[in-house]
């Protein structure tokens, strides 16, 4: 308590965002709003996003100050689980399944990870598809990549989960919360 106002110390932050799309995963730009720029009430000043969501993308997204715990996340190593839903221009097949299973060749030959596709929907008129994969890395615009590699286009992504955290479903798109416990020791 100093001069009438409570004061807190916290050494780390663990906050979750519910990424608009149009919004940078950065920590700072010149020219756009970031991430950072949705978090108003930060009682550190070092945080960072846990990963990055491409402008476009929206959804669950992690924004902390703990290196070590960011480094547990994506560390391709470690096998946490980052889980997608798209929107395909393009008609996803069981083929795709099992090359998805195998992992995707992209372009200077780097071969992801294995990853689990599932098909959704299907509109076999429109040519589109709907679609929830489950990666293990995170390169950059992977998911974007691993479907181009397929002579397929992604139209629409969202991120639905990092391992066992998932977005808090009253969060709507621009607000944040600190992680409960219980969510922070699931990650940790």
């Amino acid at each position: 308590f100093y001069r009438g106002e409570h004061v807190y110390y916290t050494a780390y932050e663990y906050i979750m965002l519910h990424k608009p799309a149009g919004v940078l995963s950065a920590t700072e730009d010149r020219k756009q709003k970031t991430v950072l720029d949705l978090i108003t009430d930060a009682c550190v000043k070092d945080l960072f996003p846990v990963g990055r969501l491409d402008k476009d993308t929206e959804r669950l997204l992690l924004i902390t100050n703990d290196g070590d715990l960011a480094h547990r996340l994506l560390s391709p190593n470690k096998h946490v689980a980052k889980i997608y839903y798209a929107k395909i221009d393009g008609i996803v097949t069981d083929e795709d399944i099992l090359l998805f299973k195998s992992g995707i060749l992209l372009e200077q030959g780097f071969t992801t990870l294995p990853a689990i596709l599932s098909i959704l929907s299907t509109d076999l008129l429109a040519k589109t598809s709907e679609i929830e994969l489950t990666i293990y890395e995170g390169k950059f615009h992977q998911v974007k990549r691993m479907f181009e590699a397929t002579s397929k286009k992604v139209t629409y992504l969202k991120r639905l989960s990092m391992g066992n955290l998932q977005l808090d479903p009253t969060l709507q798109p621009g607000e944040y919360r600190r992680l409960t416990d219980s969510e922070l020791a699931d990650l940790l």
